[in-house]
């Protein structure tokens, strides 16, 4: 069960940088590209229909809006456009990582944590 539940994650995850793909496309039609811009706006953005702090029923809508609009944006895309944007970003998927990229970002976000958190003491330890 969850290689299945991956294995879908991974192909929402390649459906969603193809929609991206192809939403700059002259194939793909007007209402087609006007659906995924409002799915990746409700995506990215910071309200939700259902606030995340609500344990377990706040991530519901991540979990049902977002496949059910990328699947019908993909369902308005024509088959052949969609086909080759998908292997497009297969092929952008299986680009090589950089983990010294990975390990750069990731002390510069802990640097920037103990910084703030040396400031914040400094200015709440004061009596």
């Amino acid at each position: 069960m969850l290689s299945g539940i991956k294995t879908w994650s991974n192909t929402l995850k390649r459906d969603g940088h193809a929609i991206y793909l192809a939403s700059r496309d002259p194939r793909v039609p007007w209402y087609a590209k006007a659906l995924a811009i409002v799915v990746a706006g409700y995506a990215l953005s910071p309200i939700d229909l259902i606030p995340d702090f609500i344990p377990i029923v706040g991530y519901l809508d991540e979990l049902i809006l977002l496949p059910l609009g990328i699947w019908l944006v993909v369902a308005l895309i024509p088959a052949e456009t969609m086909d080759e944007y998908r292997a497009r970003a297969d092929e952008a998927g299986r680009r090589p990582t950089s983990r010294a990229g990975m390990v750069a970002i990731i002390l510069l976000w802990i640097a920037g944590a103990l910084t703030l958190g040396g400031i914040g003491y400094a200015c709440w330890s004061r009596p």
